[in-house]
C-alpha cells in the first residue's frame, strides 16, 4: 500500500553505531520523522554466526514496518547489510537502504594511490561485502580488510580513548598501515566514536571515511525518486532500545545529541508473527 509522506525513516542497529547515520539523516533531512531502534539487548552482532545476525535483522525490519508504518528502512549496521540487505530489499514492501554501498564509493573516491583499506566486525569482513561493493564501482584499486573486535565494546562502554583503546588499535590496523593506504573506511558505524586513535595510529596522511554522510545522502535520493520526501514540518524522532533503556538513553544521548531526549523499549516479535501481520 502507498505510504504516506510523514510517515517514518526506520532505521536500527544493533547498538549505538547507528546514530552516526541517525545524526546524518536528522541534519540532512530536518522535515523527516525518524524510528529508530538499537538492539542492545542482544549486540553485538560482529562476533555471531550470519543466521543468527539475518534473523535479527528480519525482526527489525519488519517491526519497524509493521508497527512503526515505516516508509523506508535503512539498515544501519554494517553486520546486518552484508548477510542482510540483499534479502530485506527483495522481502519488504518498502526502500532498503544499507551503509555497505554508500561507503564503498566514498571510499573509492578519495583515493590517491588507489590503496584503500576497510576494517569492520569480524562478520562484515568475512562476508565479502565490501569486495564485491568495491569491485561493482569499478574502481581499480587493491583493497585491504582488517577485522577490530573488541572496537564496538569498547565504544558501547563508553570508552574511546586511552591506553587500552591505542594499544588494541595498534595491533588491529598494523596490516592496513602496514600496506600503505591513503584512505581507511570505517566499516562499522561505531567507529566513528573511535576515529581520533584510529587517526592518530593510521597517521596524518590516511583520510578516514565514514559512510554516514553518503548513506544519508542514499536516504534522500531513495525518498525522492520515490515520492516519498516529507515537503512541510519538522521531524520528530523516537528511539527504542531492546536493552536497558536508562542506559541506551543517557549515552545514546552523549552519542547524539539533543534529539534523544528519552528512549522506549522494544521487545523483538516472533520472525513469523511479523511477517504475517504485514501481509493480512
Amino acid at each position: 500500500m502507498p505510504k504516506r509522506l510523514d510517515a517514518p525513516i526506520g532505521m536500527f542497529d544493533s547498538g549505538f553505531g547507528g546514530l552516526t547515520v541517525a545524526r546524518a539523516v536528522i541534519d540532512l533531512l530536518p522535515k523527516e520523522n525518524l524510528v529508530y531502534i538499537g538492539d542492545t539487548g542482544r549486540y553485538p552482532y560482529g562476533n555471531k554466526p550470519a543466521d543468527e545476525v539475518r534473523g535479527y535483522a528480519h525482526e527489525l525490519a519488519w517491526s519497524l514496518v509493521r508497527d512503526f508504518d515505516a516508509k523506508l528502512i535503512v539498515v544501519a549496521c554494517n553486520t546486518a547489510a552484508s548477510v542482510a540487505l540483499d534479502e530485506l530489499a527483495r522481502e519488504l514492501p518498502v526502500p532498503v537502504i544499507g551503509v555497505v554501498e554508500p561507503g564503498a564509493r566514498a571510499l573509492v573516491r578519495v583515493t590517491h594511490n588507489n590503496k584503500v583499506g576497510v576494517i569492520g566486525t569480524v562478520g562484515t569482513i568475512s562476508s565479502g561485502a565490501y569486495v564485491h561493493a568495491i569491485r561493482e564501482t569499478g574502481a581499480s584499486v587493491e583493497l585491504f580488510s582488517a577485522a577490530c573486535p573488541g572496537f564496538v565494546e569498547f565504544v558501547e562502554r563508553d570508552q574511546t580513548s586511552g591506553d587500552e583503546v591505542t594499544v588494541l588499535a595498534e595491533r588491529l590496523l598494523a596490516p592496513v598501515r602496514n600496506a600503505g593506504v591513503d584512505s581507511l573506511l570505517l566499516g562499522c558505524t561505531h567507529y566513528p566514536y573511535l576515529s581520533r586513535v584510529i587517526g592518530e595510529v593510521m597517521g596524518p596522511n590516511v583520510v578516514l571515511v565514514s559512510s554516514a554522510d553518503e548513506t544519508a545522502f542514499a536516504v534522500k535520493t531513495a525518498l525522492e525518486d520515490e515520492g516519498l520526501a516529507r515537503q512541510e514540518g519538522q521531524g520528530s524522532h523516537r528511539f527504542l532500545s531492546s536493552g536497558d533503556i536508562a542506559w541506551f538513553a543517557d549515552l545514546g544521548r552523549r552519542l547524539l545529541g539533543p534529539e534523544l531526549d528519552h528512549a522506549e523499549p522494544w521487545v523483538a516479535p516472533k520472525l513469523n508473527e511479523a511477517r504475517k501481520g504485514n501481509e493480512s
